[in-house]
């Protein structure tokens, strides 16, 4: 089953700009960037967040453990099993089955999405990933601050999100969107994010979990040191789920590279195999 859903997401990109020294970069004696270093400070004082990012994936002796031994029998190049977050397969996997919070509305969306039922991951229609299953996966992400405005870079789909730091509020009665309208603030070292206006067509994880267009999500950004960006990521959708639950993942600096252009429509040809429309 999760081979088959990785065949869906497609191939994952390698980063262009590979081993470019970049400047900036703090490095140990033998000149490989020093990840456990300070973290940079912004025009601010804020932590700057720029940078590469990656998830810190989940090991393939955890992910047999939690989806079974054959988790990795077929792979994906650069989709690999061990380049991924256990939360992209399953973002309720902390629950214990009889704990997951689902509404009747929610199991009912759930049973009818691949491999139960005719729905699949968006991404196989080379249509978006929404929030935050985009980030759990093996692609890069890159964030670029600036004063009033931080943007996020996001290698598939070349999609973007833009997180507003001017202190304006989030829409009353937004549009709805894939990625949503985002808001931030900084409370002491640590970056909060809001975001709303996500429409119900996005998946939360592979598996099929939905989001409905009254999720609200916040995420907690904080950069540790140098090469470690942790985040908190709180999602609340009260027709989905009976209540609020939070995921926490790691994502790590890619030093001296980049994000790479990624095109699903080109040369696309899943669909043809799998017998979708």
């Amino acid at each position: 089953m999760l081979a088959a859903l990785f065949v869906m997401l497609g191939t994952g990109a390698y980063a262009q700009w590979t081993n470019y020294p970049a400047p900036g970069i703090p490095r140990t004696r033998d000149g490989k960037p020093n990840l456990a270093a300070k973290a940079p400070r912004a025009y601010n004082g804020k932590p700057d967040l720029s940078g590469v990012w990656h998830v810190q994936p989940t090991s393939v002796a955890e992910m047999k453990r939690l989806f079974g031994d054959d988790v990795n029998a077929v792979e994906v190049p650069g989709m690999e099993i061990d380049t991924i977050s256990k939360y992209a397969v399953n973002i309720l996997q902390d629950f214990k089955p009889e704990d997951v919070p689902m509404r009747p509305e929610a199991a009912a969306i759930f049973g009818r999405r691949f491999p139960a039922g005719p729905e699949v991951l968006p991404s196989t229609h080379c249509l978006p990933l929404g929030v935050p299953l985009v980030t759990m996966l093996s692609e890069f992400s890159k964030i670029v601050q600036t004063p009033g405005l931080i943007v996020i870079m996001l290698e598939l789909d070349n999609a973007y999100r833009q997180i507003y730091t001017d202190g304006r509020k989030l829409p009353v009665d937004p549009s709805p969107s894939w990625l949503g309208y985002s808001v931030g603030r900084w409370e002491g070292d640590t970056l909060v994010v809001e975001t709303n206006g996500l429409n119900s067509k996005g998946w939360l994880d592979v598996l099929g979990h939905p989001q409905s267009e009254a999720m609200h999500i916040t995420e907690r950004y904080r950069r540790r040191d140098f090469g470690h960006l942790d985040l908190e990521i709180t999602l609340d959708d009260p027709k989905m789920y009976t209540k609020p639950f939070t995921v926490k993942v790691t994502h790590v600096l890619q030093p001296d590279s980049d994000a790479l252009e990624y095109v699903c429509a080109e040369n696309e040809n899943d669909r043809a195999h799998m017998g979708l429309k």
